[in-house]
């Protein structure tokens, strides 16, 4: 057993006041020592956390709690160190950027279970639709999945007409956690789409629960582990290195923050290149100091977990008496 856990999650049930619950949260999160990104929308919730053990399951146990959302999956992996340097927990319109006209709690895709998606991956009348991003799938998808050149989920309509001649067949969506599926497969279904499944749980839980199986390449994920293994019975690397082609896996942010583009980089071009995608980049001004990771903090390059903890349970202390000074 690794030392630190990370826990990916979302679900998809009102929230009448998000200030107040996105307040409460927040000071969870900072009393249990927990680093991560959440979203907090009237739509519901979307979140990565990490931390101990210990931590993640009193999270887990408080998210539960809540009686809008008992029913919660969590998707939960061992790490050596905390995945996260810094913790944002936010108020969005959305739990995840899409703009598509459609309500998840209204309709949306069949939900297969990993072993059920399993046993139809290699079904001939089956079509795979990855609705992730093109950096996503350029370094993992499932073998013979459709992918769309596009950078986010509000781009899939100006792609449907690419898949427009499979709408009479058994189409699967599948993306890192299941959560653009859940409107994604609801479009479809709006476009004209007959037969429409999801991979609930997505391609971490498919992973974890039946070994990743047909999933070529590495997954990637949005903390500063970058991508993780998901295939442990048939891995194979589908990406090169951008800057020499070499087959290689390893992805990172451009160390120029104006580029902050996404592309497989393999160690030796990385430390060449001092972390940037280009000469142009390389030379940049505004390039950051690159550690060998490929990963950045947002506004900061030394930025300390323990010490951004540290301040906001001061903030929290302060919170705390001038509630009770209230109260009194």
């Amino acid at each position: 057993m690794k030392p630190f856990r990370v826990i990916l999650y979302y679900y998809y049930a009102p929230i009448a006041d998000t200030e107040t619950y996105r307040d409460e949260h927040h000071l969870f999160c900072v009393e249990h020592n927990l680093l991560g990104r959440i979203i907090i929308a009237p739509e519901g919730l979307n979140g990565t956390v990490s931390g101990t053990p210990e931590d993640c399951d009193a999270y887990m146990d408080y998210i539960r709690s809540d009686a809008r959302f008992r029913d919660v999956q969590f998707k939960v992996e061992e790490h050596d160190k905390v995945a996260f340097q810094k913790l944002h927990v936010r108020v969005k319109d959305e739990i995840v950027n899409s703009d598509l006209p459609v309500d998840p709690l209204v309709k949306t895709g069949k939900h297969l279970e990993p072993s059920e998606f399993k046993k139809l991956i290699n079904d001939p009348n089956v079509v795979l639709v990855d609705m992730r991003s093109d950096y996503e799938h350029e370094v993992g998808k499932f073998k013979g999945a459709i992918t769309f050149d596009m950078h986010n989920l509000r781009e899939l309509p100006d792609h449907i007409h690419e898949i427009e001649h499979l709408k009479d067949r058994k189409i699967v969506t599948y993306c890192t956690g299941g959560i653009k599926c859940e409107k994604a497969s609801a479009y479809l279904l709006d476009q004209g789409f007959t037969d429409v499944y999801q991979l609930h749980g997505g391609i971490i839980r498919y992973g974890l629960e039946e070994g990743g199986e047909n999933f070529d390449g590495k997954c990637y994920v949005f903390d500063n582990r970058i991508t993780v293994d998901v295939n442990k019975v048939n891995p194979t690397v589908i990406s090169t290195c951008h800057i020499c082609g070499t087959a290689c896996d390893r992805m990172i942010n451009c160390a120029n923050a104006e580029c902050n583009t996404h592309v497989p980089v393999c160690l030796s071009c990385g430390e060449e290149m001092e972390g940037a995608c280009s000469p142009e980049c390389k030379a940049h001004p505004g390039k950051r100091v690159y550690d060998g990771t490929g990963y950045y903090v947002s506004n900061s390059n030394h930025y300390h977990p323990l010490q951004g903890l540290k301040s906001q349970k001061k903030n929290l202390k302060k919170m705390k008496l001038a509630q009770r000074s209230q109260e009194v």
